[in-house]
């Protein structure tokens, strides 16, 4: 399982993103969390900006489709795309997710 992680500049955006995600199949789940802050040099300046953070939930087999796609589908030059494998996922979610994304 992998657990995707990208930003979003604002909540329609992050919903929108996260609705055709789970449509494709892509991901079984995605969930947006509130506004943050992030702090980060873009074309040598410092940037500070309001975003969602969506953590999505999928499997190590879609992850090249599930790049693309968001590179696609999102409205940043460059949007964050990073996974972090999760090497312990309790069996029932597991299975959850592979009925889900293996249907």
């Amino acid at each position: 399982m992998l657990i995707v992680i990208t930003t979003a500049p604002n909540q329609t955006e992050a919903e929108e993103l996260a609705e055709k995600l789970v449509t494709a199949k892509l991901a079984a789940c995605v969930q947006i969390l509130p506004p943050m802050t992030s702090v980060y040099v873009w074309e040598g300046k410092l940037q500070k900006e309001s975003e969602h953070l969506l953590l999505i939930k999928t499997l190590s087999e879609k992850w090249d489709a599930l790049t693309a796609f968001v590179a696609a589908n999102h409205s940043y030059e460059v949007p964050e795309i990073v996974a972090i494998d999760a090497a312990n996922v309790a069996e029932p979610y597991r299975a959850w997710l592979d009925s889900v994304l293996k249907a």
